[in-house]
């Protein structure tokens, strides 16, 4: 039996992590969806293709988890340390600047580390400081 630590550690990655990627791709999945996610997964069930469905979906519900997983460590809900290659270990909610799930998505970590498929729902959008005056 794990120790009781580990035990919390399990219940919180569950429901802060997996439980809460479920319910947003469930929410993906609903008629009234208007993110650019719901819209895609709604064509792709809609053009009657399971396997374009699939391919879609794949890496949506994968970085939703993803995403899920970083903002459980920004929020502190997750406490967790990485030990980098050169041996410093790094508190990544604190090192992280609550800022790790937003790095995640757009032009950031998966666009630059990933050498999978993925769709950039951001990449048309002007920011506020974008535009010169």
């Amino acid at each position: 039996m794990p120790k009781p630590e580990i035990e919390e550690f399990a219940r919180t990655l569950i429901r802060e992590v997996r439980d809460r990627a479920i319910a947003d791709c469930d929410m993906l999945l609903r008629a009234e969806g208007n993110s650019p996610a719901a819209k895609r997964w709604r064509e792709k069930l809609n053009s009657g293709s399971t396997k374009d469905l699939a391919v879609t979906m794949i890496p949506d519900c994968v970085d939703d988890t993803l995403f899920y997983l970083l903002h459980a460590i920004d929020s502190g809900a997750l406490r967790i340390s990485f030990v980098a290659s050169n041996g410093n270990v790094v508190n990544l909610t604190e090192e992280g600047m609550a800022e790790l799930a937003g790095w995640l998505g757009g032009d950031g970590w998966i666009s630059k580390y990933s050498e999978q498929r993925f769709i950039n729902d951001v990449q048309d959008l002007k920011g506020f400081f974008d535009e010169k005056p």
